[in-house]
């Protein structure tokens, strides 16, 4: 279950995200830490993402968080890039790994399953397609929690 701070986090990093020219990623929230940690990855748009990059980003929010007081008392913020082990989210993402395997989890069970494996085929605004064995499998976005890069 998504932290009902995120949507507020979300909305206050996109922009200074956008300035430097990189997008966000993911935002999570471990509050099972102590302190919790708030971890925003990022992504540069044009090129790889550098420590620089995290660290303007990291200053910049870091200062409107604490402007705005919306965080409940102590936390560590860390902002990184995705890597390669990364979760798909974007169009561009779905698009770059076309074709490698990856692994659908979904909630609840569509057909019986929680997790679906194949190659990915492609995206649109219904399903995930994936290529399972040479059996084509469309998995229906309303039901996808997340879509990862298999290991």
């Amino acid at each position: 279950m998504t932290h009902p701070l995120i949507p507020q986090i979300i909305d206050l990093a996109t922009p200074i995200a956008q300035e430097m020219g990189l997008e966000i990623v993911d935002v999570v929230f471990q509050t099972n830490k102590r302190p919790p940690v708030l971890r925003v990855d990022i992504r540069n748009t044009i090129g790889d993402t550098s420590l620089n990059d995290c660290e303007k980003v990291s200053r910049a929010l870091e200062s409107i968080l604490d402007e705005r007081a919306i965080m409940p008392g102590a936390y560590v913020l860390e902002i990184s890039s995705p890597g390669i082990s990364r979760y798909l989210s974007s169009e561009r993402d779905f698009i770059a790994f076309k074709g490698f395997e990856v692994k659908v989890t979904t909630n609840p069970p569509y057909m019986d399953k929680k997790e679906w494996q194949g190659r990915l085929q492609g995206r649109d605004e219904k399903a995930v397609y994936l290529n399972r064995k040479g059996r084509a499998i469309a998995v229906p976005c309303s039901v996808i929690t997340q879509v990862q890069l298999a290991d």
